[in-house]
This record gives structure tokens, C-alpha cells and sequence, in this order.
């Protein structure tokens, strides 16, 4: 079963992602970057990573950074999922390897969809 890394520091939403996405994945949980780091330094390795922006510690656009510069983790996919509508944070998280960026709220079969395209 492929493994989706989910960052989020509010539960609700970390919840939801679980219930949706169970089904087809193992999902993991963590709350920020910096235990998201951790986690993969553990020695995990997910299939794809899904990260909100606005996070305690360290935000998604570090965690971004710090996954990307990582010789080791820098080809697992990531999609950001916030709720800034800033075109300029959008530019920003592709420009420094994001694969997507989807809006809060968001469809969750078109989430669904992009996932796929990307693990394939």
C-alpha cells in the first residue's frame, strides 16, 4: 500500500485527510516540519507528501526547502495545501519544488485525482 505523509497542525483537518484517505493509503500524521523531518529521518519514506503552509516550529515553505535540499527525500512528491490565496506563496512553493498546490477548501476527489497522477 503506498504511504501519504500528512502535515497539518490543526487535527480536524489531519483527521478528515485520514478518513478520506485510508482506503486507499497508510497515512501518517505529523504536526509541523520539524516532526514531519524527524519522521523521515526515522527512516520513513512516503510516496507523497501533503503539507499545509501556516504550521508551529516550522512551516511548510522550510519544510519544502529542507525535503528539496535533502539528497535523500528531495524525489518524493509534495503537494501544498493552504488556504493563501497568494499567487506570489503559490509561485514561491513551486519554484522551490512543490509538485501542486490545491486551495482550502478543497474537492476531495480532485485531490484524489492529483495524488494518483503523481504516485503513478
Amino acid at each position: 500500500m503506498k504511504k501519504i505523509l500528512v502535515v497539518d497542525d490543526k487535527p480536524s483537518m489531519s483527521q478528515l485527510m485520514v478518513r478520506f484517505l485510508q482506503t486507499s493509503f497508510e497515512v501518517t500524521t505529523k504536526e509541523d516540519g520539524l516532526q514531519a523531518i524527524s519522521w523521515l529521518q526515522s527512516g520513513n519514506i512516503p510516496d507523497i507528501i501533503l503539507t499545509d503552509l501556516q504550521m508551529p516550529n516550522m512551516d511548510g515553505i522550510e519544510l519544502i526547502k529542507r525535503i528539496k535540499e535533502s539528497g535523500y527525500f528531495n524525489d518524493v512528491p509534495i503537494i501544498v495545501l493552504s488556504s493563501q490565496e497568494s499567487s506570489n506563496v503559490r509561485v514561491e512553493c513551486l519554484k522551490l519544488g512543490a509538485e501542486d498546490y490545491i486551495m482550502k477548501p478543497f474537492n476531495p476527489e480532485e485531490l484524489m485525482i492529483r495524488i494518483e497522477r503523481l504516485i503513478k
